[in-house]
């Protein structure tokens, strides 16, 4: 017996960042496809919709367009990859992350939908993340539900964390704490009437997240895994470690 269809059934993956503290990597590579444990980020971030049963998943470009379209025709390609893709172009100019999908809404559509990182990268516990944040979403309650991710066991981060978290689950933001014990974790599923009012051009999903914690429907589930955080060359090498010992480990 097949799966169900799931509750969401769209992606949009933020794939049209400079990349800028990736560089030199970045100088002729963007960062979406540069290889980490054999695998463009990218195709992490894709491979992981296509386990949660995500059929649709739009594609946001602005630097290196080319490059990354080019990836994803090749992808589509492949009879059994997946998902089907759209490409939501920002060449003219960068939005942001909130800017950018809010360009995009018209190729979501009115239901929620689940956001990633391109460079979300975990390892993955005994259960998909993606399916569980989908089973744990309820529109009744939530305007957003973020996948969280414990501030001291993630690889390559060193802030203070992003988040306190009630027994509801209910987020809020670390304000004057010295550290938070939430991180977020690039994943998310926002209901498209979060974005009303919103400007027009550039602005950052963080504007998003602080108007549903003041409404007291933003959420966190906490990531089963581990998240390992791929913003530099170095963490690069340090990824791609921490998954070759997972592999090893019986």
């Amino acid at each position: 017996m097949s799966d169900p269809s799931p509750a969401v059934s769209r992606a949009f993956v933020l794939a049209a960042g400079l990349g800028k503290r990736m560089r030199p990597v970045t100088a002729t590579v963007p960062k979406p496809l540069v290889e980490v444990a054999g695998k463009a980020l990218l195709d992490h971030a894709l491979d992981r919709v296509i386990e949660a049963g995500i059929g649709t998943a739009v594609v946001n470009v602005h630097y290196l367009a080319d490059l990354i379209e080019g990836h994803l025709a090749r992808r589509a390609e492949g009879t059994d990859r997946g998902p089907a893709t759209l490409v939501s172009d920002e060449r003219a100019a960068l939005l942001e992350t909130g800017g950018g999908i809010r360009k995009a809404l018209p190729l979501l559509g009115d239901a929620p939908f689940v956001v990633l990182n391109s460079d979300s990268f975990w390892l993955e516990g005994p259960a998909s993340n993606l399916r569980r944040l989908i089973e744990t979403w309820d529109g009744d309650r939530m305007d957003g539900l973020l996948l969280v991710a414990p501030t001291a066991t993630s690889l390559g981060y060193e802030g203070a964390g992003d988040f306190v978290m009630d027994p509801d689950g209910r987020l809020e933001r670390r304000g004057e704490r010295a550290v938070a014990p939430f991180i977020y974790a690039g994943v998310a599923i926002l209901t498209p009437g979060l974005f009303a009012d919103t400007p027009e051009g550039a602005f950052s999903l963080n504007l998003l997240f602080d108007r549903a914690i003041a409404a007291g429907r933003l959420f966190g589930m906490r990531l089963d895994g581990q998240w390992l955080h791929v913003g530099t060359p170095e963490a690069i090498r340090a990824a791609e470690e921490r998954v070759r010992a997972s592999a090893r480990t019986p």
